[in-house]
Protein backbone atom coordinates (compact mmCIF):
# COMPACT_ATOMS: atom_id res chain seq x y z
CA UNK A 1 0.00 0.00 0.00
CA UNK A 2 1.17 3.71 -0.80
CA UNK A 3 1.26 6.29 2.04
CA UNK A 4 -1.89 8.49 2.47
CA UNK A 5 -0.67 11.47 1.07
CA UNK A 6 -2.40 15.36 1.60
CA UNK A 7 -3.64 16.62 -1.52
CA UNK A 8 -1.68 18.46 -4.02
CA UNK A 9 -2.13 22.39 -3.43
CA UNK A 10 -2.23 23.88 -6.75
CA UNK A 11 0.65 24.73 -9.30
CA UNK A 12 3.51 26.92 -7.98
CA UNK A 13 1.72 26.98 -4.47
CA UNK A 14 3.02 25.51 -1.36
CA UNK A 15 0.27 23.14 0.60
CA UNK A 16 -0.28 25.38 3.52
CA UNK A 17 0.57 23.94 7.38
CA UNK A 18 -1.22 25.90 10.29
CA UNK A 19 1.08 25.84 13.59
CA UNK A 20 -0.65 22.90 15.31
CA UNK A 21 0.63 20.87 11.99
CA UNK A 22 3.68 21.78 12.49
CA UNK A 23 3.78 21.15 16.29
CA UNK A 24 2.38 17.74 15.76
CA UNK A 25 5.14 17.29 13.01
CA UNK A 26 7.88 18.21 14.98
CA UNK A 27 6.73 16.53 18.36
CA UNK A 28 8.16 12.66 16.83
CA UNK A 29 11.13 14.29 16.14
CA UNK A 30 12.27 15.92 19.06
CA UNK A 31 10.77 13.11 21.34
CA UNK A 32 13.17 10.53 18.83
CA UNK A 33 15.96 13.24 19.02
CA UNK A 34 15.96 13.05 23.04
CA UNK A 35 16.40 9.27 23.01
CA UNK A 36 19.25 9.41 21.13
CA UNK A 37 20.88 11.75 22.84
CA UNK A 38 19.73 9.63 26.16
CA UNK A 39 21.35 7.02 24.58
CA UNK A 40 24.39 8.67 23.49
CA UNK A 41 24.85 9.46 27.20
CA UNK A 42 24.59 6.06 28.00
CA UNK A 43 27.27 4.67 25.79
CA UNK A 44 29.44 7.58 28.03
CA UNK A 45 28.92 5.55 31.02
CA UNK A 46 28.47 1.63 29.45
CA UNK A 47 26.50 0.55 32.04
CA UNK A 48 27.35 -3.61 32.38
CA UNK A 49 25.09 -5.95 32.50
CA UNK A 50 23.99 -9.34 30.84
CA UNK A 51 26.85 -10.75 28.12
CA UNK A 52 29.46 -7.47 27.84
CA UNK A 53 31.68 -9.59 29.88
CA UNK A 54 31.48 -12.05 27.19
CA UNK A 55 31.88 -9.85 24.31
CA UNK A 56 34.71 -7.58 26.25
CA UNK A 57 36.69 -11.00 26.60
CA UNK A 58 36.05 -12.10 22.80
CA UNK A 59 37.83 -8.89 21.66
CA UNK A 60 40.71 -9.25 23.91
CA UNK A 61 41.37 -12.75 22.52
CA UNK A 62 41.28 -11.46 18.99
CA UNK A 63 44.10 -8.58 20.09
CA UNK A 64 46.34 -11.22 21.41
CA UNK A 65 45.57 -13.55 18.29
CA UNK A 66 43.27 -12.36 15.11
CA UNK A 67 43.87 -16.18 13.57
CA UNK A 68 43.55 -18.23 16.76
CA UNK A 69 42.32 -16.82 19.49
CA UNK A 70 40.89 -20.06 21.10
CA UNK A 71 38.07 -20.24 23.75
CA UNK A 72 37.15 -16.64 24.91
CA UNK A 73 36.65 -17.85 28.36
CA UNK A 74 38.26 -20.47 29.80
CA UNK A 75 41.98 -22.21 28.44
CA UNK A 76 40.90 -24.13 25.64
CA UNK A 77 41.23 -24.09 21.46
CA UNK A 78 37.59 -24.41 20.49
CA UNK A 79 35.82 -22.43 18.54
CA UNK A 80 32.97 -19.78 19.37
CA UNK A 81 30.57 -18.28 18.09
CA UNK A 82 30.97 -15.07 19.25
CA UNK A 83 33.79 -14.68 16.81
CA UNK A 84 31.65 -12.80 14.78
CA UNK A 85 32.95 -10.10 11.54
CA UNK A 86 31.81 -7.57 13.65
CA UNK A 87 33.82 -8.55 16.81
CA UNK A 88 36.88 -9.95 14.37
CA UNK A 89 36.99 -5.83 13.20
CA UNK A 90 36.67 -4.76 16.58
CA UNK A 91 39.39 -6.30 17.63
CA UNK A 92 41.21 -5.39 14.83
CA UNK A 93 40.84 -2.24 15.86
CA UNK A 94 41.91 -2.79 19.43
CA UNK A 95 45.01 -4.75 18.30
CA UNK A 96 46.09 -1.22 15.81
CA UNK A 97 45.19 1.12 18.46
CA UNK A 98 45.89 0.05 21.81
CA UNK A 99 42.74 1.23 23.00
CA UNK A 100 40.80 -0.41 26.29
CA UNK A 101 38.68 -3.07 25.35
CA UNK A 102 35.89 -1.06 26.64
CA UNK A 103 36.91 2.31 24.95
CA UNK A 104 36.62 -0.22 21.36
CA UNK A 105 33.21 -1.03 22.97
CA UNK A 106 31.82 2.01 22.71
CA UNK A 107 32.84 3.10 19.61
CA UNK A 108 31.15 -0.37 19.05
CA UNK A 109 28.46 0.97 20.64
CA UNK A 110 27.95 4.55 18.48
CA UNK A 111 28.47 2.23 15.09
CA UNK A 112 25.53 0.14 16.32
CA UNK A 113 23.31 3.15 17.46
CA UNK A 114 23.97 4.80 13.82
CA UNK A 115 23.07 2.11 12.50
CA UNK A 116 20.26 1.45 13.72
CA UNK A 117 19.10 5.05 13.54
CA UNK A 118 20.06 4.84 9.76
CA UNK A 119 18.07 1.77 9.42
CA UNK A 120 14.69 2.15 10.84
CA UNK A 121 14.89 5.52 8.90
CA UNK A 122 15.73 3.77 5.44
CA UNK A 123 12.81 1.04 6.05
CA UNK A 124 10.22 3.34 7.20
CA UNK A 125 10.69 6.20 4.05
CA UNK A 126 9.54 2.41 2.16
CA UNK A 127 6.27 2.17 4.31
CA UNK A 128 5.23 6.05 4.44
CA UNK A 129 6.42 9.38 2.59
CA UNK A 130 5.27 11.03 5.75
CA UNK A 131 8.29 13.09 6.76
CA UNK A 132 7.23 12.44 10.62
CA UNK A 133 6.96 8.77 9.89
CA UNK A 134 10.38 7.19 10.67
CA UNK A 135 10.49 9.46 14.36
CA UNK A 136 7.42 7.90 15.19
CA UNK A 137 8.20 4.76 14.27
CA UNK A 138 11.68 4.35 16.34
CA UNK A 139 9.49 5.54 19.31
CA UNK A 140 7.47 3.17 19.26
CA UNK A 141 10.21 0.64 18.63
CA UNK A 142 12.21 1.96 21.89
CA UNK A 143 8.39 2.44 24.01
CA UNK A 144 5.90 0.68 22.97
CA UNK A 145 6.20 -3.05 24.82
CA UNK A 146 5.23 -3.46 28.66
CA UNK A 147 4.67 -2.09 31.58
CA UNK A 148 6.94 -5.00 32.81
CA UNK A 149 10.76 -4.58 31.80
CA UNK A 150 12.78 -7.17 29.53
CA UNK A 151 16.66 -6.33 28.94
CA UNK A 152 17.33 -9.21 26.42
CA UNK A 153 19.93 -8.74 23.49
CA UNK A 154 18.00 -8.21 20.47
CA UNK A 155 15.21 -6.74 22.08
CA UNK A 156 14.53 -3.17 21.32
CA UNK A 157 12.84 -1.42 24.78
CA UNK A 158 14.50 1.58 26.04
CA UNK A 159 16.00 -0.12 28.77
CA UNK A 160 16.98 -3.38 27.06
CA UNK A 161 18.76 -1.17 23.95
CA UNK A 162 20.46 0.69 26.81
CA UNK A 163 22.31 -2.16 28.62
CA UNK A 164 22.80 -3.67 25.21
CA UNK A 165 24.05 -0.85 22.67
CA UNK A 166 27.61 -2.39 22.91
CA UNK A 167 26.72 -5.69 21.57
CA UNK A 168 26.93 -7.48 18.48
CA UNK A 169 22.89 -8.00 18.20
CA UNK A 170 22.77 -3.89 17.86
CA UNK A 171 24.99 -4.04 14.68
CA UNK A 172 22.70 -6.52 13.59
CA UNK A 173 19.52 -5.07 14.32
CA UNK A 174 20.46 -2.07 12.35
CA UNK A 175 22.06 -3.64 9.50
CA UNK A 176 18.56 -5.98 9.75
CA UNK A 177 16.46 -2.47 8.67
CA UNK A 178 19.26 -1.58 6.29
CA UNK A 179 18.86 -5.23 4.70
CA UNK A 180 14.91 -4.72 4.69
CA UNK A 181 14.79 -1.12 3.24
CA UNK A 182 17.27 -2.43 0.34
CA UNK A 183 15.10 -5.67 -0.26
CA UNK A 184 12.27 -3.60 -0.40
CA UNK A 185 13.46 -1.28 -2.98
CA UNK A 186 15.25 -4.02 -4.71
CA UNK A 187 11.65 -5.81 -5.13
CA UNK A 188 9.97 -2.64 -6.41
CA UNK A 189 12.40 -1.84 -9.43
CA UNK A 190 14.76 -3.95 -11.62
CA UNK A 191 18.15 -4.58 -10.37
CA UNK A 192 21.01 -6.09 -11.39
CA UNK A 193 22.76 -9.17 -10.46
CA UNK A 194 25.30 -7.17 -8.52
CA UNK A 195 22.22 -6.03 -5.93
CA UNK A 196 20.85 -9.29 -5.29
CA UNK A 197 24.46 -10.95 -4.62
CA UNK A 198 24.96 -7.94 -2.12
CA UNK A 199 22.35 -8.69 -0.42
CA UNK A 200 23.23 -12.26 -0.12
CA UNK A 201 26.40 -10.90 1.10
CA UNK A 202 24.56 -9.17 3.91
CA UNK A 203 22.39 -11.57 4.54
CA UNK A 204 25.01 -14.05 5.84
CA UNK A 205 26.78 -10.80 7.43
CA UNK A 206 24.04 -10.79 9.71
CA UNK A 207 23.64 -14.33 10.66
CA UNK A 208 27.22 -14.70 11.64
CA UNK A 209 26.95 -11.00 13.45
CA UNK A 210 24.17 -11.91 15.76
CA UNK A 211 22.52 -15.43 14.55
CA UNK A 212 19.19 -14.78 16.56
CA UNK A 213 18.60 -11.22 14.90
CA UNK A 214 19.84 -13.09 11.09
CA UNK A 215 16.74 -15.52 11.97
CA UNK A 216 14.39 -11.92 12.79
CA UNK A 217 16.02 -10.31 9.51
CA UNK A 218 15.63 -13.78 7.45
CA UNK A 219 11.38 -13.74 8.48
CA UNK A 220 11.69 -10.08 7.25
CA UNK A 221 12.73 -10.84 4.15
CA UNK A 222 10.84 -13.54 3.50
CA UNK A 223 7.69 -11.57 4.04
CA UNK A 224 9.07 -8.63 2.18
CA UNK A 225 9.15 -11.14 -1.24
CA UNK A 226 5.90 -12.61 -0.10
CA UNK A 227 3.90 -9.28 -0.26
CA UNK A 228 6.02 -9.19 -3.79
CA UNK A 229 3.79 -11.43 -5.17
CA UNK A 230 5.94 -14.46 -6.57
CA UNK A 231 5.31 -13.54 -10.37
CA UNK A 232 6.98 -9.93 -9.18
CA UNK A 233 9.98 -12.01 -7.90
CA UNK A 234 13.14 -12.66 -10.34
CA UNK A 235 13.83 -15.64 -8.29
CA UNK A 236 17.13 -16.84 -10.51
CA UNK A 237 18.38 -13.40 -8.74
CA UNK A 238 17.10 -14.18 -5.35
CA UNK A 239 18.50 -17.77 -5.44
CA UNK A 240 21.64 -16.81 -6.44
CA UNK A 241 22.05 -14.25 -3.57
CA UNK A 242 20.83 -16.80 -0.93
CA UNK A 243 23.50 -19.22 -2.62
CA UNK A 244 26.23 -16.28 -1.70
CA UNK A 245 24.81 -16.06 1.35
CA UNK A 246 25.23 -19.83 2.23
CA UNK A 247 28.70 -20.13 0.66
CA UNK A 248 29.80 -17.64 2.92
CA UNK A 249 28.20 -18.95 5.80
CA UNK A 250 29.92 -22.06 4.88
CA UNK A 251 33.19 -20.90 4.54
CA UNK A 252 33.48 -18.39 7.98
CA UNK A 253 36.29 -19.77 9.74
CA UNK A 254 36.01 -18.95 13.30
CA UNK A 255 33.19 -21.69 14.00
CA UNK A 256 30.46 -23.86 12.28
CA UNK A 257 27.72 -21.90 11.58
CA UNK A 258 25.82 -25.12 10.41
CA UNK A 259 27.28 -26.70 13.68
CA UNK A 260 24.26 -24.43 15.70
CA UNK A 261 21.48 -25.91 15.04
CA UNK A 262 22.17 -29.04 17.10
CA UNK A 263 23.08 -26.87 19.72
CA UNK A 264 22.26 -28.62 23.54
CA UNK A 265 19.27 -27.84 25.96
CA UNK A 266 20.94 -25.51 27.95
CA UNK A 267 20.39 -23.05 25.38
CA UNK A 268 16.27 -23.85 26.05
CA UNK A 269 16.58 -23.69 29.44
CA UNK A 270 18.13 -20.36 29.46
CA UNK A 271 15.72 -18.99 26.90
CA UNK A 272 11.98 -20.11 29.09
CA UNK A 273 12.34 -16.79 30.41
CA UNK A 274 11.42 -15.28 27.27
CA UNK A 275 7.56 -16.83 28.00
CA UNK A 276 7.01 -15.67 31.15
CA UNK A 277 5.35 -12.42 32.08
CA UNK A 278 3.88 -12.66 28.82
CA UNK A 279 1.46 -9.75 29.06
CA UNK A 280 2.97 -7.35 31.21
CA UNK A 281 6.27 -7.20 29.09
CA UNK A 282 4.25 -6.84 25.52
CA UNK A 283 0.98 -5.81 26.21
CA UNK A 284 1.45 -2.16 24.71
CA UNK A 285 2.29 -3.74 21.76
CA UNK A 286 -1.44 -4.93 21.26
CA UNK A 287 -1.92 -1.39 19.76
CA UNK A 288 0.11 -2.35 16.93
CA UNK A 289 -1.74 -6.03 16.77
CA UNK A 290 -4.70 -3.78 16.25
CA UNK A 291 -3.07 -1.54 13.20
CA UNK A 292 -1.67 -4.75 11.50
CA UNK A 293 -5.67 -5.84 11.48
CA UNK A 294 -6.64 -2.54 9.55
CA UNK A 295 -3.80 -2.87 7.36
CA UNK A 296 -4.01 -6.31 6.33
CA UNK A 297 -8.14 -5.58 5.71
CA UNK A 298 -6.70 -2.95 3.00
CA UNK A 299 -4.08 -5.40 1.64
CA UNK A 300 -4.17 -9.11 2.28
CA UNK A 301 0.04 -8.63 0.97
CA UNK A 302 0.82 -5.83 3.68
CA UNK A 303 4.35 -6.97 4.24
CA UNK A 304 4.68 -5.84 7.74
CA UNK A 305 1.25 -8.08 8.23
CA UNK A 306 2.79 -10.69 6.66
CA UNK A 307 6.33 -10.39 8.78
CA UNK A 308 3.99 -10.43 11.99
CA UNK A 309 2.32 -13.51 10.92
CA UNK A 310 5.58 -15.27 10.11
CA UNK A 311 6.99 -14.20 13.68
CA UNK A 312 4.50 -15.20 15.69
CA UNK A 313 3.93 -18.99 13.98
CA UNK A 314 7.82 -19.30 15.06
CA UNK A 315 7.49 -17.81 19.03
CA UNK A 316 4.24 -20.16 18.88
CA UNK A 317 6.25 -23.34 17.84
CA UNK A 318 8.89 -22.46 20.19
CA UNK A 319 6.21 -22.79 23.10
CA UNK A 320 4.38 -25.37 22.14
CA UNK A 321 6.91 -28.03 21.48
CA UNK A 322 9.35 -27.12 24.39
CA UNK A 323 12.51 -25.35 21.42
CA UNK A 324 12.20 -22.09 24.09
CA UNK A 325 15.39 -20.64 22.21
CA UNK A 326 13.09 -20.02 19.51
CA UNK A 327 11.57 -16.95 21.39
CA UNK A 328 14.44 -15.42 20.30
CA UNK A 329 12.36 -14.99 16.80
CA UNK A 330 10.31 -12.33 18.97
CA UNK A 331 10.86 -9.40 17.55
CA UNK A 332 9.66 -10.41 14.22
CA UNK A 333 6.39 -10.21 15.59
CA UNK A 334 6.84 -7.23 17.67
CA UNK A 335 9.05 -5.14 15.29
CA UNK A 336 5.94 -4.83 12.36
CA UNK A 337 3.28 -4.53 15.11
CA UNK A 338 5.00 -1.57 16.86
CA UNK A 339 6.01 0.21 13.11
CA UNK A 340 2.09 -0.50 12.06
CA UNK A 341 0.89 1.19 15.25
CA UNK A 342 3.29 4.36 14.18
CA UNK A 343 2.10 4.27 10.11
CA UNK A 344 -1.43 4.27 11.27
CA UNK A 345 -1.37 8.17 12.19
CA UNK A 346 -0.91 8.65 8.67
CA UNK A 347 -2.51 6.14 7.17
CA UNK A 348 -5.19 5.41 8.46
CA UNK A 349 -8.07 6.57 6.14
CA UNK A 350 -9.77 9.71 7.10
CA UNK A 351 -7.93 12.89 9.31
CA UNK A 352 -10.85 12.42 12.12
CA UNK A 353 -9.80 8.19 12.68
CA UNK A 354 -6.03 9.44 12.38
CA UNK A 355 -6.10 11.96 15.15
CA UNK A 356 -8.05 9.56 17.29
CA UNK A 357 -5.32 7.08 16.92
CA UNK A 358 -2.86 9.24 17.19
CA UNK A 359 -4.13 10.34 21.18
CA UNK A 360 -4.31 6.26 21.87
CA UNK A 361 -1.03 5.54 20.85
CA UNK A 362 0.37 8.83 22.55
CA UNK A 363 -1.43 6.97 25.55
CA UNK A 364 0.47 4.43 25.35
CA UNK A 365 3.58 5.29 24.37
CA UNK A 366 3.70 7.93 27.82
CA UNK A 367 2.73 4.66 29.71
CA UNK A 368 6.19 3.05 27.92
CA UNK A 369 8.32 5.92 28.71
CA UNK A 370 6.87 5.42 32.16
CA UNK A 371 7.73 2.48 32.94
CA UNK A 372 11.14 2.50 31.37
CA UNK A 373 12.65 5.90 32.77
CA UNK A 374 14.65 4.26 35.42
CA UNK A 375 16.87 4.22 32.12
CA UNK A 376 18.19 7.54 32.73
CA UNK A 377 19.65 7.04 35.81
CA UNK A 378 22.47 4.95 33.75
CA UNK A 379 23.30 8.64 33.25
CA UNK A 380 22.58 10.44 36.52
CA UNK A 381 23.26 7.47 38.63
CA UNK A 382 20.78 5.51 41.13
CA UNK A 383 20.97 7.89 43.74
CA UNK A 384 19.90 11.13 41.28
CA UNK A 385 17.01 9.31 40.87
CA UNK A 386 13.63 10.12 42.09
CA UNK A 387 12.26 7.75 44.19
CA UNK A 388 9.02 6.86 41.64
CA UNK A 389 11.80 5.48 38.77
CA UNK A 390 13.90 3.64 41.33
CA UNK A 391 11.62 0.33 40.90
CA UNK A 392 12.14 0.42 37.10
CA UNK A 393 16.13 0.95 37.23
CA UNK A 394 17.95 -2.10 36.39
CA UNK A 395 21.01 -1.69 38.79
CA UNK A 396 24.52 -2.78 36.34
CA UNK A 397 27.03 -4.72 38.28
CA UNK A 398 30.20 -4.04 39.12
CA UNK A 399 33.07 -5.55 37.49
CA UNK A 400 36.25 -6.91 38.44
CA UNK A 401 38.79 -4.36 37.64
CA UNK A 402 40.32 -4.61 41.31
CA UNK A 403 41.72 -7.91 40.30
CA UNK A 404 43.86 -6.24 37.49
CA UNK A 405 47.02 -5.07 39.43
CA UNK A 406 47.68 -8.98 40.39
CA UNK A 407 45.76 -11.22 37.75
CA UNK A 408 47.33 -11.25 34.16
CA UNK A 409 46.00 -12.15 30.73
CA UNK A 410 45.89 -16.04 30.54
CA UNK A 411 46.04 -16.69 33.93
CA UNK A 412 43.33 -18.60 34.68
CA UNK A 413 41.12 -18.55 37.81
CA UNK A 414 38.58 -20.51 39.94
CA UNK A 415 35.09 -18.70 40.43
CA UNK A 416 31.16 -19.24 40.70
CA UNK A 417 28.89 -18.59 37.47
CA UNK A 418 28.66 -15.20 38.09
CA UNK A 419 31.77 -14.13 38.53
CA UNK A 420 32.79 -16.22 35.66
CA UNK A 421 31.13 -13.87 33.28
CA UNK A 422 32.75 -10.85 34.50
CA UNK A 423 36.63 -11.75 34.84
CA UNK A 424 37.45 -12.62 31.17
CA UNK A 425 36.59 -9.18 29.77
CA UNK A 426 39.88 -8.35 31.56
CA UNK A 427 41.88 -11.25 29.86
CA UNK A 428 42.15 -13.88 32.79
CA UNK A 429 40.53 -17.21 32.14
CA UNK A 430 37.76 -18.99 34.31
CA UNK A 431 37.71 -22.84 34.64
CA UNK A 432 34.13 -23.34 33.91
CA UNK A 433 32.22 -21.08 31.31
CA UNK A 434 29.95 -18.45 32.76
CA UNK A 435 27.52 -19.09 29.91
CA UNK A 436 26.60 -22.16 28.08
CA UNK A 437 28.64 -23.45 25.30
CA UNK A 438 28.29 -26.58 23.30
CA UNK A 439 31.57 -25.99 20.92
CA UNK A 440 33.71 -26.87 24.41
CA UNK A 441 33.51 -30.71 24.68
CA UNK A 442 34.23 -31.15 28.77
CA UNK A 443 32.18 -28.26 29.68
CA UNK A 444 30.24 -30.29 31.81
CA UNK A 445 33.37 -31.47 33.24
CA UNK A 446 34.75 -27.84 33.82
CA UNK A 447 31.17 -26.94 35.38
CA UNK A 448 31.27 -30.17 37.93
CA UNK A 449 34.81 -29.56 39.01
CA UNK A 450 33.87 -25.94 40.09
CA UNK A 451 30.91 -27.38 42.31
CA UNK A 452 32.58 -29.91 43.66
CA UNK A 453 35.71 -27.32 44.52
CA UNK A 454 32.88 -24.83 46.24
CA UNK A 455 31.18 -27.66 48.09
CA UNK A 456 31.88 -27.58 51.69
CA UNK A 457 32.68 -30.88 52.31
CA UNK A 458 35.56 -31.03 49.60
CA UNK A 459 38.80 -32.66 51.22
CA UNK A 460 41.84 -30.29 51.09
CA UNK A 461 43.81 -32.87 48.83
CA UNK A 462 40.67 -32.69 46.11
CA UNK A 463 40.84 -29.03 45.91
CA UNK A 464 43.88 -28.83 45.27
CA UNK A 465 44.20 -31.71 43.08
CA UNK A 466 41.20 -29.64 41.12
CA UNK A 467 43.55 -26.26 41.13
CA UNK A 468 46.13 -28.03 39.47
CA UNK A 469 44.22 -30.18 36.60
CA UNK A 470 43.36 -26.67 35.71
CA UNK A 471 46.48 -24.95 36.02
CA UNK A 472 44.93 -22.47 38.12
CA UNK A 473 46.51 -19.47 39.81
CA UNK A 474 43.91 -17.32 41.30
CA UNK A 475 40.28 -17.83 43.22
CA UNK A 476 37.98 -15.39 43.22
CA UNK A 477 35.19 -15.87 46.35
CA UNK A 478 33.77 -14.83 49.71
CA UNK A 479 35.97 -13.87 52.74
CA UNK A 480 34.72 -17.46 54.36
CA UNK A 481 33.47 -19.76 52.09
CA UNK A 482 37.30 -20.57 51.04
CA UNK A 483 39.52 -22.10 53.97
CA UNK A 484 42.69 -23.21 52.88
CA UNK A 485 46.60 -22.46 54.11
CA UNK A 486 47.19 -23.30 50.20
CA UNK A 487 45.70 -19.72 49.28
CA UNK A 488 46.49 -16.45 49.98
CA UNK A 489 44.45 -13.56 50.17
CA UNK A 490 46.32 -10.45 48.39
CA UNK A 491 43.08 -8.55 47.57
CA UNK A 492 39.75 -7.40 48.70
CA UNK A 493 36.46 -6.26 46.44
CA UNK A 494 32.91 -5.29 46.64
CA UNK A 495 30.32 -7.59 48.44
CA UNK A 496 33.17 -9.06 50.58
CA UNK A 497 35.10 -10.88 47.63
CA UNK A 498 38.54 -11.83 47.97
CA UNK A 499 41.20 -12.44 45.69
CA UNK A 500 43.66 -15.38 46.58
CA UNK A 501 47.00 -16.64 45.16
CA UNK A 502 47.31 -20.50 44.78
CA UNK A 503 50.61 -21.02 46.33
CA UNK A 504 52.76 -22.82 44.12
Amino acid sequence: MRAALPEAPPAGRAAPRSAATRGRAAAPRVAAALVVVLLLLVIVRLPWAGDLGMHAATVERLRHSLLHPGNPLVDADTPSPYYSPWILLLGCVAKVTGLSVFVVLRLAALAGLGLLVTGVWRYVRTLSAHPAAPALAALCLVLLWGTALINWSGFLSLNSLALTVSYPSVLALGLAFHFWAWLTRTLRAPAGWGAWLGLGALWAVLLLCHQFTGVVATLGALAAVLAARPARVPWPRLGAGAALGLLMLWLWPYYDFFALFSAGGDLEEVHRALYTHFLGRYWLVLVGVAALALRWRRNRWDPLAVFFLLGALVCAAGWVSGHYSWGRALPAALIPAQLAAALEVFEGGRRAVRIRWAWVLAGALAAGAWAQAGVVGYVVGRAALPKALDITYTAPWTGYHWITPYVKYGDVVMARTFPSRLIPAYGPYTVAPGYPDFFLPDEARRKAAVQRYFAPGTPRGERRDILRAYGVRWVVDGRTTVRDPGLRAVAHGPGGQVLYAVLR
